[in-house]
């Protein structure tokens, strides 16, 4: 079986997005992990299968590097809306992304501000300290939902934080029995915040857009930044409203086409 498939990417976050509108593709843990190595495969941080929806316009179905199934992507719809827009799938600029989280309108203004509605953010702990591995020292986070898991903290420097050997102590918490995406977020005012991301079923990304919204949201909760939130990562950022008053938050940002290929399976 061949499968005919777009390489993108949301600011670094990559993507194997294919057209499964019209044939379903039944892809194993294994098989999904074999094409996202990086060495012996396409390579990708996520795949993401556009399918028919009952309740919205397109389905997006989104699995992790490893296999694992996601609930969303935020950065994976802008590009699969992008997609969607470029292969003349709709006809319109706005339309409905359902994924196993919800609905989520999208409106493309052009490829490089594409305007998701990400919902409500649910705030389950503004701050909390939990404890590392060594068991002395703690490091405060705050928990958040948008139909995925979040922990956001705030660090001095995002260039000297160590990811990769925090990020997995506090996802082990007992907080995140389904693991959690966690966002190491530097203040640079109050309207502007780097971040560092370590997904769930990833590892580290060069760019998360449901954390870039949790951080934002978690930021303005605590009072560290103001809405709207510029959120800087290595490769680009992202504009992040979150509108109190009705609990939405919105994302804006660019969807990149790298090439198109076929793969045989």
């Amino acid at each position: 079986m061949k499968i005919s498939f777009t390489k993108m990417h949301g600011l670094g976050n990559d993507f194997m997005v294919v057209n499964a509108l019209n044939q379903s593709y039944d892809l194993s843990a294994t098989k999904i992990s074999q094409l996202a190595n990086r060495y012996l495969g396409i390579g990708f941080d996520q795949l993401l299968m556009i399918e028919p929806a009952k309740n919205a316009d397109f389905f997006c179905r989104i699995y992790n590097s490893d296999g694992s199934e996601a609930e969303q992507c935020g950065n994976g719809l802008r590009c699969v809306a992008r997609f969607i827009h470029e292969e003349k799938l709709h006809a319109q600029t706005s339309f409905r992304l359902e994924t196993k989280a919800g609905i989520y309108p999208v409106e493309i203004k052009d490829y490089d501000h594409i305007r998701v509605t990400m919902g409500a953010p649910q705030i389950k702990q503004l701050l909390i300290d939990l404890p590392l591995s060594d068991h002395l020292n703690f490091i405060s986070v705050s928990i958040l939902s948008l139909g995925n898991p979040h922990a956001i903290t705030k660090v001095d420097s995002v260039d000297l934080v160590p990811v990769t050997v925090i990020a997995p102590q506090i996802a082990a918490q007992d907080y995140f029995p389904d693991g959690v995406n966690v966002g190491f977020m530097q203040i640079i005012d109050k309207h502007h915040v780097r971040l560092r991301t370590f997904e769930r079923g990833a590892g580290e990304t060069f760019a998360c857009g449901s954390n870039a919204c949790a951080a934002a949201v978690a930021g303005i909760a605590n009072g560290w930044v103001q809405p709207s939130v510029h959120v800087e990562f290595k490769y680009g950022s992202l504009m992040i409203d979150w509108n109190k008053d009705e609990n939405v938050v919105h994302m804006v940002g660019a969807a990149a086409v790298v090439y198109e290929g076929e793969i045989k399976i």
